[in-house]
């Protein structure tokens, strides 16, 4: 997919939508501290309590789901977020259902963003990158997807919401993490430490934050080679016009 022209993005608040602390570290977050070193809110919602991810035979689901929020809430200090959402579903268990769903909505409804950035759930693997796309992540990226669109939007949607005061809400334009096929790049060079240092922060995933570091780093330049910058984020962007 080649990349195409779209209209300056600058949007005022930013809602990251991901299964598992550390995913938009590795994905995405040059791009969200881009958007709040020009003046946006910013804020993750984290759908699984990540109670599974770890190789650590000693700890126990609770532990390892209140020191991976624990690291989530430092790399979010690190980027400059407002705040971060916590789900509670357990990690490896993440399904696309009207509960995840409704709680996408809600938060959509609370923080009523402009740019929605999440997974892109069709990609199921990539055979060159000798990745198999985690189950969660294409999970929260299609519940994120349909609650953009229509849910968050129709007011005869999660009626219990609107009873509750949270109006409907119309993000105009969502960002897709596909690494394969990207229509649109932000450019994150002047952020790129911040986003080495956020992704640091989640020290339980990171045995070698120099290895993880320089291999995010080749993902960045590979992106800004690509659309001319030293380093930047791809993505599918969709502004939706409905």
């Amino acid at each position: 997919m080649a990349q195409k022209d779209f209209p300056p993005l600058k949007p005022k608040v930013v809602l990251g939508v991901v299964a598992h602390p550390d995913d938009l570290e590795f994905t995405s977050a040059g791009t969200v501290a881009k958007f709040v070193a020009d003046g946006a809110k910013a804020y993750y919602f984290i759908l699984t309590n990540a109670n599974k991810g770890s190789d650590d035979r000693s700890i126990q689901p609770d532990a390892l789901r209140d020191l991976r929020r624990k690291e989530q809430r430092a790399a979010a200090k690190i980027l400059g977020l407002t705040d971060v959402f916590f789900g509670d579903y357990d990690d490896g268990t993440l399904e696309c259902g009207q509960a995840v769903k409704r709680d996408i909505v809600r938060v959509i409804r609370q923080v009523k963003p402009d740019v929605v950035i999440t997974m892109d759930p069709s990609v199921l693997y990539s055979a060159e990158r000798g990745i198999v796309n985690h189950p969660d992540h294409r999970a929260a990226g299609q519940a994120a997807l349909d609650a953009v669109y229509p849910l968050a939007r129709d007011h005869l949607s999660f009626p219990e919401l609107l009873a509750g005061g949270l109006e409907p809400h119309k993000t105009p334009t969502l960002l897709l993490v596909n690494f394969e096929k990207p229509n649109y790049y932000v450019d994150i060079t002047d952020v790129m430490q911040a986003k080495l240092d956020a992704l640091c922060a989640h020290t339980s995933q990171i045995s070698n934050p120099e290895g993880a570091s320089a291999l995010v780093r080749s993902w960045a330049e590979a992106a800004g080679k690509a659309s001319g910058v030293h380093y930047a984020e791809g993505f599918v962007r969709i502004d939706i016009r409905l």
